[in-house]
């Protein structure tokens, strides 16, 4: 299985459409990077957490179907974010399984958003935030990398959409955190 959280898909027509001036090609990383992953890794199943598409219907809907037919033996499935907000006949007409806001998959709590109130026994992974870290130099310099962020009971994964934002998150002792940099996922100490 696949997890990914955070492709805010159509987001670059979203903003256009709106009259933003953000150029056509925004996303397209977006979907080079999730084929490489489909066909490199051929998961069963590809479970979204939250937010595949960034919000009303534009084009780039018609591109999603297309690539979950190019991909039929795989189950695209969305646990849906505060993003997707259209209505379920355009999942269903994609090819996506559609679940509840929240999903038991023992030992993991899916959601979108990340939870407060975790069942006993289960870890929460989740989107949302579009974790990051600073990392600083001893010559003062600093870097902002997206992550992988490891609580005690809950686990965010990093906003897999390129034309996305990011927010430093707060690591505390026993915390894991892996940053995303050129391709590599690296466990940051």
């Amino acid at each position: 299985m696949l997890l990914l959280a955070d492709l805010h898909l159509g987001k670059a027509a979203h903003f256009r459409k709106r009259g933003l001036p953000v150029p056509a090609t925004a996303g397209d990383s977006n979907w080079d990077r999730l084929q490489s992953l489909l066909f490199d890794l051929q998961p069963a199943r590809v479970l979204f957490l939250g937010d595949l598409f960034h919000s009303d219907y534009n084009p780039v809907w018609e591109e999603l179907g297309t690539l979950i037919e190019q991909f039929k033996g795989i189950s695209f499935e969305l646990i849906p974010g505060n993003h997707d907000i259209l209505d379920d006949p355009y999942y269903q007409s994609a090819g996506l399984l559609l679940h509840p806001l929240r999903l038991e998959m023992p030992p993991f709590y899916l959601t979108h958003h990340p939870q407060e109130e975790i069942p006993a026994g289960l870890y929460n992974l989740c989107g949302h935030i579009h974790p990051s870290v600073r990392l600083r130099g001893a010559a003062r310099q600093s870097l902002r990398l997206p992550c992988f962020y490891f609580g005690e009971e809950q686990g965010i994964l990093p906003a897999f959409g390129a034309f996305t934002g990011m927010a430093n998150i707060a690591v505390r002792e026993g915390d894991r955190v892996f940053v995303v940099a050129s391709n590599e996922v690296m466990e940051v100490e």
